[in-house]
């Protein structure tokens, strides 16, 4: 795969190799092959993100993390699997953009690692721009899921679990 990292915050120390483990693992889960997609993310810090945020969300406030797919692929159907992009045109699965601030605050309060916490937030990116959504329990409860495994797989703990 290749994520294409612009850090505008230089305390994103590591960043790169650790968004490329994230995005790869969730593309491999779900049978797709890392080399044949792009993705481009941002690793800013809290104004610049409140900035998107109000932008693109109408909330003029910081976030952990945001995400624009190129395409639409969500399910038709509440709780179904998205249509899942092929290589090719549809190579390109869209834009991350996540905020250190935020990120360290989020995972100094629940305790865990931050780049524990990153990966976490960069595989629910990559997750979003292949069409899952957490909008309703349907489709939370799929993309949760998923969630849990792939980072499982990388050996860290369930984010839902307290």
């Amino acid at each position: 795969m290749t994520v294409d990292c612009i850090i505008e915050d230089p305390r994103w120390a590591d960043f790169e190799a650790v968004a490329e483990l994230a995005s790869n693992a969730a593309l491999a889960h779900l049978g797709l092959d890392p080399s044949a997609f792009e993705i481009s993310l941002l690793a800013c810090d809290d104004a610049r993100i409140a900035v998107l945020n109000a932008d693109f969300r109408e909330k003029a406030k910081p976030t952990n993390v945001l995400s624009w797919p190129s395409d639409e692929r969500a399910a038709e159907v509440q709780g179904e699997m998205p249509t899942l992009p092929t290589p090719g045109p549809d190579s390109e699965l869209g834009d991350i953009a996540i905020a250190y601030d935020t990120c360290a605050r989020e995972a100094d309060e629940q305790e865990k690692p931050f780049k524990d916490h990153v990966t976490h937030l960069i595989v629910h990116g990559t997750l979003h721009l292949l069409g899952f959504d957490h909008e309703n329990e349907p489709d939370a409860a799929l993309m949760e899921g998923l969630e849990t495994e792939i980072l499982g797989n990388l050996g860290l703990a369930d984010p839902y679990r307290e």
